[in-house]
């Protein structure tokens, strides 16, 4: 099993195709596995779409209720699953790459813009997370279902919970970045539009303003839209592939 261990989490990874490496990040919030690339709620799925030209790496996010598996604690945050994303690539000795990622692969990409940025090529959002407005009371109800898998982490007690969840969602439009990182982030990026409450229209657009090297794409998920998209993401992927020598 292709497994990746550090820092005391051990991260589960999948490989697909060959080619400059894509390193992707699955929806559905903290519950992001492979898997979920495979469900109508992923309208591009990257291993099936980029990987004749590609190579494609996928994983199970920490905890997710797949085949990673970490310690939780109140110190944990968006740095956290940087963290596995960069001992992923290391480990595969991948220097430099492409990122994709849905939902809340949106603060996943960011983390690693911020943390790595030299070792990015292009990135895609699609319809990523943030939040308009206040952060409202409480913790939200897609925090709560996830917490309700930890059944195997009694160190993860309501105050580390809360701690956590302040830690990803308290700080930053796009949760893990303010608008001064946005705007400062020269790696190109193609932005696709989400248009629910979880992946707000006006997230994906602003993060799309900000963004000195962006193009926005504002309808994308079914029918011909979903198809010219998808030509245009191979496209805006093709376009930033070094060119080896």
């Amino acid at each position: 099993m292709p497994t990746v261990t550090h820092n005391g989490a051990t991260i589960y990874y999948e490989e697909y195709g060959q080619g400059f490496p894509i390193l992707t990040f699955a929806p559905a919030g903290l519950m992001s596995v492979i898997d979920v690339w495979n469900r109508p709620s992923a309208p591009v799925n990257p291993i099936k779409e980029f990987a004749a030209n590609f190579r494609v790496i996928a994983l199970d996010q920490r905890n997710a209720g797949g085949q990673s598996h970490a310690p939780i604690t109140a110190q944990d945050g968006w740095h956290t699953y940087a963290a596995d994303h960069i001992a992923v690539l290391d480990h595969l000795g991948i220097e430099h790459c492409h990122l994709y990622g849905q939902c809340i692969g949106g603060p996943f990409i960011f983390s690693l813009l911020k943390a790595q940025p030299e070792r990015i090529a292009c990135a895609v959002l699609a319809q990523p997370i943030g939040r308009v407005g206040a952060m409202p009371p409480g913790r939200s109800a897609n925090f709560d279902s996830w917490t309700k898998t930890l059944t195997d982490h009694p160190e993860a007690t309501e105050a580390v919970l809360d701690t956590l969840y302040h830690n990803l969602y308290d700080a930053g439009f796009a949760y893990c970045v303010d608008r001064d990182f946005v705007r400062s982030c020269q790696t190109p990026c193609l932005v696709l539009a989400g248009n629910d409450a979880a992946h707000p229209f006006a997230i994906a657009e602003e993060i799309a303003q900000l963004l000195p090297n962006a193009a926005f794409i504002p309808e994308w998920k079914e029918g011909a839209p979903l198809v010219a998209a998808t030509a245009r993401i191979k496209q805006f992927l093709a376009n930033h592939t070094p060119v080896r020598v």
